[in-house]
This record gives C-alpha cells, structure tokens and sequence, in this order.
C-alpha cells in the first residue's frame, strides 16, 4: 500500500490523528473519553514535539492518535510516523494544531522512504489518506526527492558516470526528451578538456550528458549538476574518514536531474538544458597532477592546486558550454565543499546568486516550501586567493579561509556578466535519522528552486 492515498478511494475505516502540543493539549483531552484520559495520565503523554499516544476504543481497537508537533516544522510534524504506528490507514484531524495539509502530507511521504535495493523493507508504512489536490501536489515532489535519495543512496559500484547517464537518459526518453552525451576522449574533440582531465585516472569514462527539452522559442534555462560519483580526492588523496561517504559526490546531479524532472512534468514553459558532466576522481598513473595547468573550454589557463577541487573543474566546462547556449537563467547544484557545511551546518544549502533579486526570490521561495536555503556573498576582494603565479588563476589556494565563497567565485568565472545565476552548495546528506529525514541521500534546496521556478515561468 502507498504512503498516501487518495480520501476517495480509500478504506472507510481510517484512525484519526490530532496533532497537539501544549497550548492545544487540553482541547485534544475534552475530546476523549473518560478510560481514553485516564490512558494520557498514566503514560505522562505532555504533547511534545515528536511524542505519539495511542488510543484505543471502546472494544480495544486503535481508534486514534494524538502526536505532538512543533509548528516551526511542518515538514517533521508527521514525517515520524508512517514507519512507527501500526500499519493502517490513517487521516488527520481537524481539531488541533492546524498544520498546512500539503507540507503535513509531503512530511508523512518524505518518512514513509526506505532504500530497499540491496535488502527488503523492515515493514510496509502506515498510510495518510488525503484529499486528490493535496495528493496532486504532493506525489511529484515526494517522486522527485526518492529519485535524489535512490541516486546518491546507491554506491559507486552501480552509480558510476555510466550508470548516472542511464538516469539521465531514462529521464529524457519519460518526457520525449533530447538526450547525448560525450564519452572519454570525446570530450577533448568536443572541448571539454577540464571534464576529461579529472576522469581520466579511473578505468570507467568520464563523459557529460545533455538533455534538451522545449519548444524553442520559449525562454532558455539551463541546470547543472555536480556528477562526481566517487571522489578519492584524487594525487591529493583525502583520509579514509574523508572519502568514507564519497559515493555521495554526485548529489548535486541527483538533485539537477530531479528538478529537471519536475520541470518537464509540470510543462513549465521553458527551453531546457540539463547538464550533468560525470566522472569518478580516481589515481592511477595518468592521474591529474598538483602543478599542471588546464586550459578550460571558456580559454581561462587553470593551475590544479589540489586535485581535490575537482568538482569545480568538471562544472566550469558545463557552465560555459551552458553559457554558449544564452540562456535566460542558469542553476548549478553541487556538493561543492566541506567549508559551507562548517559555516552552515548540514541542513542548509549555501546559495550564491549574482542577482541580488533573484536570490531573494530563492530564499522566499524556500521559506515558503519549509526547505530552507543560506545565502553566502560572492564576495570578489577574496579572488586574489585563487591567484596564481604562471596561469590565469587556480582552483585552490594556500588559504583555508571561506572555501566555499571562493569555490563560489571560481565557478561565477565561467558565468557571462548579465547571464542570472545561482549556485547551490549542498550537502545532499542526512547524518541521522529524523522524522521524514532518514539516514542518508538528501534532497535540499530542490524544492526551494522548483517553487522559484513555477513562480518565474508560472504553474501548468
């Protein structure tokens, strides 16, 4: 059974849950009956944030649940309890904490998750039934975060470069969609030289993908994705601690393939581009070198600091190979660097924009769809730390100061003075669990640009 299901069509009988909390929790106890009360007491149920009750009937049956919710969290208020209450079908309560019925049932849908490729469910999940607008609006998004979780959940080993085409080209062939792609030395005819230069150590084949999609007089946007699918951090080898987690390098494609997924099946009108340059950061002999200079495909001379700045390296080739394509606005998603989740944390996306309107839009619009984004100064007096002393300028620097601003900095090179642009440094990862946040590949900052986007180009 799904997590949601259509109220219509649902079974008759459903258990209702009343979210609660302390300034409601007197209400919620006039509504039950006198053994119900009793049952509260004993168990010291106090309503807060994430605390559940059950309650039985008259004949023993669970007949309702009372769990406590923090209204700052619409996303977490439900998202504990399709995999910890009893299988069934559920519906919420009118009475109570009023919680806004999309983001209670993306929450709940967001909880059901499980990864379930190399093992079976623990169980199935209890499910909401919701209303058929509620449900229209909720299933693409909760579709589009399983695909950013299924991505980057999946290890290298089945989600190389190859495999993140296959996505890709799965996606364009779901929408009637364009899709090629470059392939190991294809890349150099075709100019993409800093692409080639980080994937050509590893015995699978960098290459980029481009997926085209639109009617061709509608206005060009292009999305790109970070598609580093394991990253070694290259000569400049990270800890073991450091490269544990690497598989989910390719988190910022995920997220770029998801969003142009929502894009295509919301018909927004646009002509769009997604490109997704993708490679693993291996060592082998033919490694690229601390010391060498790249000649990008803009024609800027590269020095590699460190090779393990190379996510920056394979984006610079897609954002000027997108750049070519004079669209109206350009989106880059990476899990760019370690420095924005020291200054942000794990659960905020550090956004950077060279429009100032724009940006504020952004951060509106993910207030708005409770994913919430940090904006981060593209602050250029920092661009003399990329200096370098024999090429154009480097992708790293002898300093460990705001890593992710000059990271931010090197990418807005490669960007055309009055082409809109953000970038999104992400972290694409749950730590731990957390209601409708499991462990593992996350979706952050997707439904925040989505939103931006249907409010720039207009809902279908």
């Amino acid at each position: 059974m799904p997590a949601l299901l259509d109220r219509s069509a649902a079974p008759r009988h459903r258990i209702t849950i009343e979210a609660t909390d302390a300034r409601h929790l007197a209400g919620a106890k006039k509504r039950l009956d006198a053994a119900q009360r009793r049952w509260l007491e004993a168990n010291g149920f106090d309503a807060r944030p994430g605390s559940t009750l059950l309650l039985a009937d008259a004949h023993g049956k669970l007949d309702r649940v009372l769990v406590g919710v923090d209204a700052a969290d619409p996303l977490g208020a439900l998202g504990g309890l399709p995999t910890t209450l009893p299988e069934g079908v559920y519906q919420l309560a009118a009475e109570g904490v009023s919680l806004d019925p999309v983001q209670a049932a993306l929450g709940w849908a967001l909880g059901a998750y499980q990864f379930t490729r190399y093992r079976t469910a623990k169980r199935a999940p209890a499910a909401l039934a919701v209303d058929a607008a509620t449900l229209a609006a909720v299933q693409p998004l909760d579709e589009a975060t399983a695909l950013v979780r299924d991505l980057v959940n999946t290890p290298t080993e089945d989600m190389g470069p190859e495999q993140l085409g296959k996505a890709v080209k799965h996606l364009g062939k779901a929408h009637k969609a364009k899709v090629r792609d470059w392939v190991g030395d294809e890349l150099l005819k075709a100019n993409f030289p800093t692409i080639h230069a980080v994937g050509r150590a590893s015995h699978r084949e960098p290459r980029l993908l481009e997926l085209s999609w639109g009617k061709a007089d509608h206005p060009k946007l292009v999305i790109v994705g970070k598609g580093v699918c394991f990253d070694t951090g290259g000569l400049d080898l990270k800890s073991s601690d450091g490269m544990r987690w690497m598989k989910k390098d390719m988190g910022g494609a995920a997220h770029a393939i998801a969003l142009a997924g929502l894009v295509m099946q919301a018909q927004l009108p646009v002509r769009l581009t997604l490109l997704v340059p993708a490679v693993e950061n291996a060592v082998s002999g033919n490694a690229l070198r601390p010391g060498e200079v790249v000649v990008t495909r803009a024609g800027h001379s590269v020095e590699i600091d460190n090779t393990d700045a190379e996510g920056r390296l394979i984006l610079c080739d897609a954002l000027a190979y997108g750049a070519e394509q004079q669209p109206e606005l350009m989106i880059d998603f990476a899990t760019l660097t370690g420095a924005a989740r020291v200054a942000l944390g794990p659960d905020l996306p550090a956004l950077f924009g060279n429009d100032d309107a724009l940006a504020d839009a952004a951060l509106a619009a993910g207030k708005a769809v409770a994913d919430p984004l940090w904006r981060l100064p593209l602050w250029r007096p920092y661009r003399k730390m990329l200096d370098s002393y024999l090429a154009d300028f480097a992708n790293g620097g002898p300093s460990r100061h705001a890593g992710a601003i000059t990271a931010a900095l090197y990418l807005e090179r490669f960007v055309p003075d009055g082409l809109p642009w953000l970038h999104l440094d992400t972290y694409a990862w749950n730590d731990a669990d957390r209601p409708g946040r499991p462990r593992g590949g996350e979706a952050m900052g997707l439904r925040a640009v989505f939103a931006l986007l249907q409010q720039r180009y207009g809902k279908a």
